[in-house]
């Protein structure tokens, strides 16, 4: 009997190890097999920003779970239907963008958990087994231990209600978007304004004074940096790896 995959990616988290992804914003099936094979431990599928739809995401998350990385997606909003349609094509958590309320994180966690911890739809999808293997019973309740839960803390509202915001329960990362976060308090494209890294510091240390995992996107020496400060969850991005490669090499043969 087919079983649900385990979540590498929260397995880490919830044992205080750090997870290392890749931000992916456009559909391609082969990226996610080439981020899997250099060793990451998960991938983020940016539908937010990019050209990913529930229509083409799905050979990217099977190409997830043939190399043993976690699925995770970030969906165009905070809207229930929305996420629904991409964790019943096999996405294994979400990073929900521009949560600024702890009444918007609990719809985060309604949308994405079934009974009794949340309210999402109950469709028989292939997670599911297509309702064929795994009694139904059974699979909710490993679907929920298996779902990764993260928020966006990214505009200057939510800062402001951040207190309620961690107190919500079942969310299993609070992630600082620092691009969003700058526009939100007049410094757009400017993150390492004094005023922002203020803001972001405080914000990690109540993440972590509440006992609650961090996770923020970096590159390698401030990703070194973010995990000696205790941020469990990270990404990069493609062009990050194009850019250091690609301009290492026109260098090297005399082009830069």
């Amino acid at each position: 009997m087919p079983q649900l995959q385990q979540n590498r990616m929260k397995n880490l988290i919830k044992s205080g190890k750090p997870a290392y992804g890749v931000s992916i914003q456009f559909a391609s099936a082969d990226l996610v097999e080439m981020i899997g094979e250099l060793g990451f431990d998960w991938v983020m599928l940016d539908a937010e920003h990019g050209s990913i739809t529930p229509g083409n995401i799905g050979s990217m998350i099977m190409a997830a779970e043939i190399r043993g990385i976690t699925p995770i997606v970030r969906p165009e909003n905070n809207d229930p239907a929305v996420i629904n349609k991409y964790l019943d094509r096999g996405a294994m958590g979400v990073q929900v963008p521009h949560v600024n309320t702890a009444d918007e994180a609990r719809a985060v966690v309604n949308a994405c958990l079934y009974d009794p911890q949340g309210s999402r739809g109950l469709g028989g999808g292939r997670m599911a087994d297509f309702g064929w293997g795994t009694p139904t019973t059974e699979y909710v309740k490993e679907a929920n231990r298996q779902m990764l839960v993260c928020v966006q803390i990214e505009e200057f509202a939510a800062v402001e209600n951040l207190d309620e915001i961690l107190a919500v329960p079942d969310i299993d990362v609070f992630f600082i978007g620092p691009t969003d976060l700058a526009q939100s308090m007049g410094h757009p494209g400017n993150n390492g304004h004094p005023d922002v890294q203020k803001v972001i510091a405080e914000i990690f240390d109540k993440i972590h004074a509440a006992g609650h995992a961090s996770g923020t996107p970096s590159a390698v020496e401030q990703a070194i940096k973010n995990t000696e400060a205790g941020v469990l969850y990270h990404y990069t991005h493609i062009p990050t790896f194009m850019s250091a490669y690609g301009r290492q090499f026109m260098e090297s043969v005399g082009r830069v």
